[in-house]
């Protein structure tokens, strides 16, 4: 199937920047810029509204990009703090979502939604995670996860401190094969 020609409205990372014309394939256009409002048909209208009204769109962009910075520059460094069920290795009973993510980030005070975080995969053990939220297309914050059993293992995580046993700890098997007791 042929790629599909687009305007890009906004910038999208790994593909171009406002107003280049992008050829994706038929899905992606129809499945995610499209619906999204993150790309146009590269029609002969299109293209003509796209240069009237070029002005307006960089100013509006540019005013969300400013307005993300200053977001980015108030809640730099945030971290929440998720509290679930894990097994004693510090596996979680369950996953740690974007979802998960934007909720708790909105009670610590940035208001985002589940889009905005990227998560490449589940968090699905207990610790601190560094997770991506995207404020703008061009504007990115790091966010500390983490993820503890109950607020006193998060204190404790937050600190540095280990909260899961060694797993190099050898266990006491007593005298072993050929040696002989010290004390005989």
């Amino acid at each position: 199937m042929a790629n599909v020609e687009l305007i890009l409205l906004q910038r999208v990372e790994k593909l171009g920047q406002m107003g280049e014309l992008v050829k994706v394939k038929p899905g992606y256009a129809r499945n995610y810029l499209l619906p999204q409002a993150k790309a146009v048909r590269a029609t002969k209208a299109n293209k003509e509204r796209f240069e009237r009204e070029r002005a307006q769109l960089e100013a509006n962009n540019l005013k969300r990009r400013e307005e993300a910075e200053r977001v980015a520059e108030r809640v730099a460094g945030l971290s929440v703090t998720l509290i679930r069920q894990a097994s004693e290795a510090g596996a979680l009973y369950g996953s740690v979502s974007s979802r998960d993510i934007a909720d708790a980030a909105t009670v610590a005070g940035l208001t985002i939604d589940r889009g905005q975080v990227l998560l490449v995969h589940p968090i699905k053990t207990l610790g601190i995670a560094k997770v991506r939220i995207e404020l703008h297309p061009e504007v990115h914050i790091e966010v500390k996860v983490n993820v503890a059993r109950s607020a006193e293992e998060a204190e404790k995580q937050a600190r540095g401190e280990e909260i899961l046993p060694e797993a190099d700890e050898k266990p006491d098997l007593g005298p072993l094969f050929g040696e002989e007791d010290a004390a005989s």
